[in-house]
């Protein structure tokens, strides 16, 4: 007996000594995966954009890399790419940007802040040469700008012009006999056109048309003035569909060669007097990064808070990546508010809007904010319906000529499922209570006809707030509002011509026009929602939710986007939305 304890403690022991050093050594790493990455450039380095890479308003750390070093710790935000693109302009160990465009995975507006940097960079004299194997519209857009723009011989250049296409559910509410009980305010308001049409109603065609005009109008544009060919020719390319081919884009001189991967290399090789076998020195944003302090005003006293409001806006106080939440940005903001050092607060919106009560809590913190110091709006790919309500108030709004704005309007969906519980399931429902309307909003019966008056008051008075909300910020009257109001989207480019927003411009812009409000001269940028460490976001990524959801993008692919229809329907639950139409998809 005496044997087996002894053998039984020692490899308890050993046990034990193996998991502390585990431990210890795993801590170690976290440790050295946390810190800061020392990273020197070599001189004649060549920025690499890819145009496939996503650009979230902030930086994305990806927590696994983090950890283990397999990959790019973080992905630049889009501001930090556009400082990063300025930077190197004057850095002599960049001669030049190489443009990787094969695909885009950005919106319209970010594509356009990344475009403008990219023009004031040529404009410093270095290079930069653009090329993919099959450059898709959005991607052009980007690399048209280039000195030199390639193609694969074999691949080719998409130039068709734009289309949208919506996803009506009607058709599968009435076969699963669910009905949608709809309450909406403004004749353009189309969030629930999907389940209650099975196409676009007229007044939706129009504001769509219009909008993906401007969009399609500036596209052109700036394309025609990057490679010297007038819009209508550009527009009849499309019309006809000559561009079918590589030699197409080649033949009607919206590329300037066809060339292989390495053909191109040589050709930057050549470019930097490099020889032989000597090899490019390719620097990706993250390394480049890494290696540069891009901070604006180091050392200044006076400060200017740049406050990050993407995804869609929710009551609560959730922290969860591209959700604007209430209670969260809230504090944000009061905190932004309440600092001495912060002269004035930019306040960056990509949002298609969400829930109106939390909207109109965010509303009244800026509004706070105006009161002490000066609050601009830089707004992104979207800042339509609640995205609008927490801009409107702003001293100035900045917008892109392709931004999605507006949608000033409001609705509420009720699911009757009582026909799919009893014919479908076979399940009924039963109950009682203590007074005529306790259960109102129970899914399980359809509403009575007070009960949907009672929502259809509450969608009015809270679309009457809205509208006076916009004219109280904007300075307008209430017949313009209402008749610029009524659910319509609009583009940028619309949007100021209506007085919805004061410029065209992105982040920067916006910046400058904050600080020259705050009368301030020299100052430092402070950002908010601070970045979360590698290490909790690593620890958050094993969340069970977080898996799911990547999970079900990857296996859906393209049909994602109805999972997503379906998803935030269910999580409205009746409460008033100021929401963008649908998931808008402009290809």
């Amino acid at each position: 007996m005496r044997s087996f304890f002894k053998i039984f403690f020692a490899t308890l022991l050993a046990f034990i000594v193996i998991i502390f050093f585990g431990i210890f050594i795993l801590m170690g790493i976290i440790r050295s995966a946390v810190s800061p990455e020392v990273v020197t450039l070599s001189p004649n380095g060549v920025l690499v954009l890819e145009t496939s890479q996503p650009y979230a308003e902030q930086k994305i750390i990806d927590p696994v890399n983090a950890v283990l070093r397999q990959g790019p710790k973080e992905t630049p935000g889009l501001y930090d790419v556009i400082r990063l693109i300025r930077h190197a302009e004057t850095d002599d160990n960049i001669k030049g940007i190489y443009l990787k465009a094969d695909n885009n995975a950005n919106g319209f507006a970010t594509n356009e802040e990344v475009r403008n940097a990219l023009l004031r960079f040529k404009q410093s004299g270095k290079f930069i040469y653009a090329y993919g194997e099959v450059m898709d519209q959005k991607s052009y857009y980007v690399a048209s700008l280039a000195d030199k723009v390639y193609v694969h011989p074999k691949g080719g250049l998409e130039f068709s012009g734009f289309f949208t296409q919506l996803t009506f559910l009607k058709g599968t509410l009435e076969k699963l006999e669910i009905q949608p009980q709809i309450f909406y305010d403004g004749r353009f308001k189309s969030a629930t056109e999907p389940l209650r049409e099975t196409q676009m109603t007229v007044a939706n065609r129009i504001q769509t048309n219009a909008y993906l005009g401007d969009l399609y109008a500036n596209f052109l544009k700036n394309i025609g003035a990057s490679r010297k060919i007038d819009t209508v020719t550009l527009h009849r390319y499309a019309n006809e569909g000559l561009i079918q081919e590589a030699a197409d884009a080649l033949k009607y001189k919206l590329v300037d060669g066809l060339k292989y991967n390495d053909q191109v290399m040589d050709e930057i090789k050549s470019r930097l007097g490099l020889s032989g076998d000597e090899k490019v020195n390719f620097v990706s944003l993250s390394k480049y990064e890494s290696a540069t302090d891009v901070t604006t005003g180091k050392g200044e006293d006076n400060r200017i808070a740049i406050i990050y409001a993407q995804g869609n806006i929710v009551g609560g106080d959730s922290e969860k990546d591209e959700t604007i939440s209430s209670e969260h940005f809230v504090k944000l903001i009061r905190e932004a508010r309440q600092d001495k050092d912060v002269k004035a607060i930019v306040f960056r919106v990509n949002s298609p809007g969400g829930s109106a009560l939390a909207s109109e809590s965010i509303w009244r913190e800026l509004t706070l904010a105006k009161k002490s110091k000066p609050v601009v709006v830089s707004m992104g790919d979207y800042a339509a319906s609640g995205g609008y309500y927490i801009s409107c108030m702003a001293d100035s709004i900045f917008a892109q000529p392709n931004t999605l704005t507006g949608s000033i309007g409001v609705f509420a969906v009720l699911p009757n499922l009582q026909g799919f519980f009893k014919n479908k399931l076979g399940v009924t429902f039963d109950g009682v209570k203590t007074a005529q309307y306790a259960d109102l909003g129970n899914t399980s019966r359809p509403l009575t006809e007070v009960e949907k008056k009672f929502i259809q008051n509450s969608v009015d008075s809270i679309y009457s707030t809205f509208k006076g909300r916009v004219v109280e910020g904007r300075k307008l009257s209430g017949v313009i509002v209402d008749s610029i109001a009524q659910g319509r989207v609009w583009s940028g480019v619309q949007a100021k011509e209506l007085g919805l927003v004061d410029r065209i411009g992105g982040i920067d812009d916006a910046i400058k026009c904050a600080a020259k409000l705050a009368k301030v001269s020299a100052f430092r940028l402070r950002e908010y929602p601070e970045a979360e460490k590698p290490f909790e976001k690593f620890v958050k990524s094993f969340a069970v939710d977080a898996r799911m959801e990547t999970a079900i993008k990857n296996e859906l692919g393209d049909q994602y986007a109805v999972y997503q229809q379906i998803k935030h329907l269910k999580e409205m639950n009746g409460e008033i939305q100021a929401k963008l139409p649908y998931v808008m998809e402009i290809r």
